[in-house]
């Protein structure tokens, strides 16, 4: 199964591609979707939709996860992150690919085991979990790659097909 695990944002989005079965995670690319500040809202949720398009195109998923979205204290970027991932839920939808989405905790808990672990720790754990050398950079890629990881310990986890514990978005 390959797995887009996808970070959602507007100046950055990052990506991560996996194949997994039910022993071994792998990664396939990771990267990021990146905007000009100097653009117009519009014209960068244009330029993540194209390029999101692409990379479907290209790399043929059979999932795409996603991060939800999680509101600290500035709103302001929480609305522009809120405007990109809709763009990119949108585009997994026209692709036709299944789309499924994941609290940050539920995230930290696949990946490090503890659902408020910090970032560094998943991280870490992200980069064991895939046997590289290096923890992914930059940040967003490597956190859309907890995110693909995260889809795949859910979806060839024995637990998961009796449970139905992951939401698939209609």
């Amino acid at each position: 199964m390959r797995i887009l695990g996808i970070d959602p944002g507007v100046a950055t989005v990052g990506f991560g591609l996996i194949e997994a079965d039910s022993c071994v995670q792998r990664v396939v690319q990771y990267g990021t979707i990146t905007t000009p500040p100097t653009l117009p809202l519009a014209a960068r949720l244009v330029q993540i939709e194209s390029d999101l398009t692409q990379l479907l195109a290209q790399f043929r998923p059979d999932a795409v996860a996603i991060e939800e979205l999680f509101f600290n204290k500035n709103i302001t970027t929480g609305i522009a992150v809120a405007h990109g991932r809709g763009v990119l839920i949108c585009t997994a939808e026209k692709a036709g690919v299944p789309l499924f989405e994941y609290t940050p905790s539920q995230v930290k808990q696949a990946v490090a085991g503890y659902g408020k672990a910090e970032k560094r720790q998943v991280m870490e754990m992200t980069r064991r979990l895939l046997k590289l050398g290096t923890i992914p950079r930059p940040d967003d890629a490597a956190d859309a790659l907890a995110i693909a990881l995260c889809h795949a310990r859910s979806t060839t986890s024995l637990l998961s097909r009796s449970a139905g514990t992951v939401r698939q978005t209609v």
